[in-house]
């Protein structure tokens, strides 16, 4: 595994467990508004490691869409609809933020989207599993 590769698994796992965290404690809307930004930070995150990680194997993808579709042919996700939903849910936070919205969102995180990160995360890191913990 590459360093860059490895820099970025290691952030997004620690941003994503993060975001359970957050999910689990969010009771107002000051922490569900947390939490929202917790899974826009974890969402670049997984999405840059899945660039990096199809890198590592010869393909190259400059965009979301792009990576979802590669990483959905090589199996590093299971749900590519759901990885499709959440480019639109984290386009409409960041542009065109609405209150109800919002929390439909946060709705999709705690029901669909967690489990999706972390079935990349347990993907990729499974292909890296002994380099992953050396050094």
């Amino acid at each position: 595994m590459n360093e860059r590769l490895k820099k970025l698994l290691i952030d997004f796992e620690k941003s994503l467990n993060n975001l359970k965290s957050a999910v689990s404690q969010a009771n107002d809307e000051l922490t569900i508004d947390g939490t929202i930004k917790r899974f826009e930070l974890t969402y670049e995150l997984a999405w840059k490691t899945m660039k990096r990680y199809l890198e590592d194997v010869g393909i190259i993808v400059n965009n979301p869409r792009d990576a979802f579709k590669q990483a959905f042919q090589n199996g590093l996700i299971k749900n590519h609809d759901v990885w499709v939903d959440m480019i639109e849910s984290r386009n409409l936070l960041v542009h065109t933020y609405n209150f109800d919205q919002s929390r439909d969102i946060f709705n999709k995180i705690k029901d669909f989207y967690l489990e999706e990160f972390y079935f990349l995360l347990d993907r990729v890191k499974s292909e890296y599993e002994s380099s992953f913990y050396e050094s």
